[in-house]
């Protein structure tokens, strides 16, 4: 079992050091950090700030919400690597350009909010023992519509589904001590037809290395694979591992990773140079496989019908990164305390402790990429190489389900009616399925759909009535969904007839019910604690009582900001009976 509050829980190894907490910091509002070599003096940090919290929230010890477009980080830090080792320094993520100087070197820069990225700074160090020094520059430009920020508002101030702005550090920071020859990256692809698990490792060594990798799987103490490799030159492994027991059909049900049975293979990675450990890390993966096949989402072969919540992952006191790693636990329990066997993740790139614990505990995960609000070259290249990033990042977790690149038309807002974004949508649902042709993708989640695997709709509908009309035969489902017109827009684009593919209402529901001091937004509003029990009960029965529908998602689990629409207050308090709400949820279908 790994470390479920290491930073990067699916490459493990024994040391690494976390570099969270008080910082420096300062506000370069007239840009003149960079000409004036900020990152050689400490004279302009003239505060401290709580990493990993954005200076916009309450937990920074800042609460800034004010324009501040670059942002300045300093840190001392000591490390004392091993002879022949190298130092490696992580961000989790820093939206939206980073700079990084290790005593006064640039030692990376990264493009892109909502993925991480690491620095070699070996390089860079004094001598063991001395006193290192890190610096960032940051720089989040509220209002660049060509970059991917999701619901971060981009005016003076949030207003209906926009929320405050997560600006800068806002995941973990930590350094790595690792040697020369090691394990870089690792991608599990489980093949549960072939009784088999694709890995693709990518080491980094020296020219003429002879290195091979030992591969110890095992589920519990039960050793399923122990196989050894050998490292073609360039570094990457790519190899099929087979599961003896699971060809075993007395003993295959056990290796199966479900929401209801959330079974984890544990890896164990050695390295080896000419016979001899170069590296050790361990991983885990699921064994499972989703799909799709006529109206249904197969999870394992079988039909499975998707229970889900829409999560914006935002906390009032910490906005986008959570308040702790323990909080990130309780979300995914709060969720499956209410009934749901999913989550749809919405507008963000969860942190990995998160879907860690979807993995652990058993939660089905959408991914979902921010949006950009503009359509440009210069849109289209951040857009599409975060989204990779975040791909790549995140495949190997089985909690993750379905891919969702673009929400609701949002970045492409002429798709109807222009080739060259339809094309562009397209490209983007070929792009996610070359980088990952195991699951499921949707091109433009809730309307206009280009190509999806998934033909989702948002519908707030203001009774069950209204959906069991539209939704409960599906002998008539079709020419439903021809004429249907979520959000005013055509569901699909093009004369496209479905070909098996599951219907699913990814959004429904947005009952909203606040206190009566609080301002609110939502599609409808209960007026009391029942009323909302009711409202639920009938829209989630209809939809189970729905032939045609085979998942939807509610929309949505906590209320956020000006969003008073959740089943849980911001403070995730139920604003109903846990219990009721979880019977609703889970009656079967």
């Amino acid at each position: 079992m790994t470390d479920p509050v290491h930073p990067r829980p699916q490459l493990v190894r024994e040391h690494w050091t976390d570099l969270c907490g008080q910082w420096w910091f300062g506000y370069d509002d007239a840009d003149e950090g960079w000409d004036g070599h900020w990152w050689r003096d400490s004279a302009h940090f003239d505060r401290t700030i709580t990493v990993p919290f954005p200076p916009e929230s309450p937990a920074s010890g800042i609460g800034d919400r004010g324009e501040h477009p670059i942002l300045w980080y300093r840190r001392e830090f000591r490390v004392a690597p091993g002879p022949g080792e190298r130092v490696l320094l992580h961000f989790g993520a820093v939206d939206y350009r980073a700079t990084v100087w290790v005593n006064g070197q640039v030692v990376v820069s990264h493009e892109g909010g909502h993925v991480g990225f690491r620095a070699d700074i070996t390089a860079a160090l004094h001598p063991a023992g001395e006193e290192q020094v890190v610096v960032v520059r940051a720089e989040d430009e509220p209002r660049d519509p060509a970059q991917p920020r999701g619901k971060q508002h981009s005016g003076d101030a949030p207003t209906d589904i926009w929320y405050h702005r997560t600006s800068g550090i806002w995941q973990p920071v930590w350094l790595e001590t690792v040697p020369a020859r090691r394990v870089e990256s690792l991608r599990w692809t489980p093949e549960v037809s072939e009784g088999s698990v694709a890995l693709r490792l990518c080491a980094r060594g020296k020219r003429n290395d002879r290195l091979a990798a030992r591969v110890v799987l095992r589920l519990g103490e039960e050793i399923l694979a122990d196989s050894t490799f050998r490292v073609p030159e360039g570094g990457e492994l790519t190899e099929r591992i087979a599961l003896p027991a699971a060809r075993d059909s007395r003993r295959s049900g056990r290796l199966l990773w479900s929401p209801e049975h959330p079974a984890l293979i544990d890896a164990e990675i050695t390295l080896l140079h000419e016979g001899v450990a170069a590296d050790a890390v361990r991983s885990y993966f699921g064994f499972r496989e989703v799909g799709t096949a006529d109206g249904h989402f197969l999870l394992n072969g079988r039909p499975y019908f998707l229970r889900m919540v829409l999560e914006q992952g935002y906390w009032p006191e910490s906005h986008l990164s959570a308040p702790s790693a323990e909080a990130l636990r309780e979300e995914v329990e709060l969720i499956k305390s209410l009934g749901f066997n999913g989550v749809r993740i919405h507008q963000k790139v969860e942190d990995p402790r998160f879907l860690y614990w979807c993995d652990r505990l058993g939660l089905a995960v959408w991914g979902e990429m921010p949006s950009s609000f503009a359509f440009s070259p210069t849109a289209i290249d951040r857009f599409s190489r975060e989204w990779t990033e975040a791909v790549e990042r995140d495949a190997s977790h089985p909690s993750i389900v379905t891919w969702v690149p673009v929400n609701e038309s949002w970045g492409v807002s002429e798709v109807a009616t222009r080739a060259d974004q339809q094309d562009y949508v397209a490209a983007l649902y070929r792009l996610t399925r070359a980088l990952d042709p195991s699951r499921p993708v949707i091109s433009n989640d809730g309307w206009e759909h280009v190509s999806s695997d998934i033909w989702t709709v948002h519908d707030y509908a203001p009774t069950g009535d209204v959906l069991k009309r539209r939704y409960a035969d599906p002998s008539t489902i079709d020419e439903v969904l021809r004429t249907i017109r979520p959000g005013g827009r055509r569901l699909h684009l093009g004369d496209v007839r479905r070909a098996g593919q599951p219907i699913m209402l990814s959004e429904y529901g947005g009952v909203s019910y606040a206190a009566d001091d609080e301002l609110w937004y939502g599609y409808s509003t209960a007026r009391s604690p029942e009323d909302l029990v009711e409202r639920y009960r009938d829209l989630t029965g209809a939809l189970l009582d729905c032939a045609a529908v085979a998942g939807f998602c509610y929309t949505q689990l906590t209320d956020t900001e000006q969003e008073t629409n959740g089943l849980l207050t911001a403070a995730r308090e139920p604003k109903a009976d846990p219990a009721v709400l979880r019977e609703i949820t889970s009656r079967p279908e």
